[in-house]
């Protein structure tokens, strides 16, 4: 790794600006059409010394948390690489969303151990949970896991879907219930039956059916089906707490970072949509005009939010994780409006390949379905009204 002499906000954020502008925004569309993990992003990133952003400093991290009271730039980092290819920022967010779940909950041995191979050998991270319960037309399969305690550690057996990073990623914080299958979300009972376990990905018992990815946008994302059979997790590699990961409440510190995607994709749009106006000479047009205002006025309005939130996570605020909610809703709705009016500003050549807008445009669609906006919706009401609510899952409750 090279170790560079300064790094501070500024001089990290330039770092990241200038890797995403050329090698980062140059890959983009080879890794869509190939269907391929972006490797080569996160080589450039550790040759920067940027692979441990979220990481206490004595860790050789950046400390760019909510703990350390820069997480704000933490998420300027992932909106201007979603700038460049919001797929790519999908890794790159699962590996910091890792790893702040690390930083915040493993012991000491863990530490040494975990964060001197990212930070030496450029290992990348990942954090699965997804076992959905529910049934589309045409599964075949059910999807889930179940964990087995042995005396010396835990045996996994079965699935998990949406496993962003899988065939890209060493190794992977995995999201289990001793309740049967369902991860963290769709699990009963998590805050006692949550467990968060350390996975060596190398392991002959794990599998990746890429088979089971095939969508109309975030391909190099990689998320396959990721199957266990009868998967050895020593206890070593229990991280904190059964349900550590729902009182610590560390989901709201992920849902603005979803936000900071979906800001930097509708930037990536706005961007292209200056130069298409410019190319065209349609800088007169009164509508073109319309449509650019509000574009720039709902990025400055995500910004302001997302300076907002993490002001208040780092404070621990009343109010932060309602906040939090608040800002991935607005993003939703902010971003994809933003999207399709760059759209109407280009036209339908826009959305032939390899347009860079083509691109966002799918890419955001699918993203933005990480959470039912509805539910998001409903969950800030009924806080605002003192009814029970899940805030980090948004499921509702009776």
């Amino acid at each position: 790794m090279l170790v560079p002499l300064s790094l501070n906000k500024n001089n990290i954020l330039h770092r990241v600006e200038r890797l995403a502008q050329s090698r980062f925004l140059e890959r983009a569309q080879v890794y869509d059409r190939e269907a391929r993990f972006p490797a080569e992003n996160f080589d450039d990133l550790f040759a920067e010394g940027l692979l441990a952003a979220p990481v206490n400093k004595k860790w050789g991290g950046l400390g760019l948390a909510p703990a350390y009271g820069d997480v704000y730039s933490l998420w300027r980092m992932t909106c201007t690489i979603a700038k460049a290819d919001l797929s790519f920022a999908r890794c790159w967010e699962g590996h910091n969303n890792a790893l702040l779940i690390l930083d915040t909950l493993a012991n000491e041995e863990q530490k040494k151990r975990w964060f001197g191979d990212i930070v030496q050998k450029a290992y990348r991270w990942a954090a699965w949970s997804g076992e959905p319960q529910s049934r589309i037309p045409g599964q075949q399969s059910a999807i889930g896991t179940v964990v087995k305690v042995v005396s010396d550690g835990y045996v996994i057996n079965g699935n998990k879907v949406f496993a962003t990073s899988a065939s890209g990623a060493h190794w992977a914080v995995l999201l289990v219930s001793l309740n049967g299958p369902g991860g963290a979300r769709d699990a009963a009972g998590a805050e006692s039956n949550l467990l968060l376990l350390a996975c060596d990905l190398s392991a002959d018992s794990i599998s990746f059916d890429k088979q089971w990815w095939d969508p109309i946008g975030m391909r190099s994302t990689v998320s396959y089906q990721v199957n266990f059979n009868d998967t050895f997790i020593p206890r070593q590699n229990c991280i904190g707490e059964v349900g550590a990961y729902i009182s610590e409440c560390l989901q709201a510190c992920f849902t603005p970072h979803y936000a900071a995607s979906f800001l930097g994709a509708a930037w990536g749009a706005y961007d292209y949509a200056v130069e298409y106006i410019s190319a065209q000479k349609k800088q007169a047009d009164p509508y073109v005009q319309q449509h650019i205002a509000r574009i720039q006025m709902q990025l400055d309005t995500l910004n302001l939010w997302l300076e907002r939130v993490a002001s208040k996570l780092q404070e621990d605020q009343p109010g932060a994780h309602l906040d939090a909610n608040k800002v991935r809703y607005l993003a939703e709705q902010l971003a994809e409006d933003s999207v399709k009016r760059c759209i109407k500003i280009c036209g339908a050549r826009c959305l032939n390949k390899p347009s860079r807008l083509e691109k966002i445009y799918r890419d955001l669609s699918i993203y933005v379905e990480h959470d039912n906006a509805d539910h998001v919706l409903a969950s800030i009401g009924r806080r605002l009204l003192q009814q029970p609510v899940d805030d980090a899952f948004f499921k509702l409750k009776a």
